[in-house]
């Protein structure tokens, strides 16, 4: 039983700091989808995501031997991709960016309504996001697109939870007033 059962984050980390290059390829292949996705949301562009994951995994070994095992791993890659993405928007002077979201999943559920796998994009919708504080959007995303709870927001993104319930709330909002106007 216990050669199938696959490792922990903390395990793959620690033979990573061993030198097994396979573990840190374990850790990649476990997290890339959900980076690249989230970078995707945050940025809009397919190559720049790609670019920003791609960093960020680099970053992330480069640092391995200063990750902090109280930590969750998957919580500290996501500060590294989070920096990295704002660090890109700041670069880019805030172009437009591609979203993909259905409004009303976004006003009522706490499922994930941001995910790509809907297929599905609103001209309406990329306009709006694109106009929102990028800490909004963020958290936005984090919540909405990654189903993150509000402590694993905090610990990702650094900020409290009542800063990023704050972010949530007002993003929403202003997302809603922005597709109201966008749509009269």
């Amino acid at each position: 039983m216990g050669c199938c059962t696959p490792m922990t984050d903390a395990e793959l980390v620690v033979r990573t700091r061993a030198g097994d290059p396979d573990a840190f390829g374990t850790l990649v292949s476990r997290y890339y989808d959900a980076c690249w996705r989230f970078a995707y949301h945050m940025l809009g562009e397919r190559a720049d995501a790609e670019d920003v994951v791609q960093d960020s995994f680099l970053r992330a070994y480069l640092a391995i031997g200063r990750y902090d095992e109280r930590d969750q791993f998957r919580g500290w890659l996501f500060r590294i991709l989070t920096n990295q993405c704002r660090n890109a928007l700041t670069s880019r002077g805030r172009r437009t960016r591609r979203f993909v979201q259905d409004e009303i999943a976004l006003e009522n559920a706490p499922a994930p309504p941001l995910g790509l796998a809907t297929g599905v994009e609103d001209a309406a919708l990329v306009h709006a996001l694109g106009q929102l504080d990028p800490l909004q959007r963020e958290a936005l995303l984090l919540k909405y697109a990654e189903g993150l709870e509000y402590g694993e927001m905090s610990a990702m993104t650094g900020a409290g939870e009542s800063a990023l319930k704050m972010r949530v709330k007002r993003g929403s909002e202003r997302l809603r007033a922005l597709l109201g106007r966008s749509l009269d």
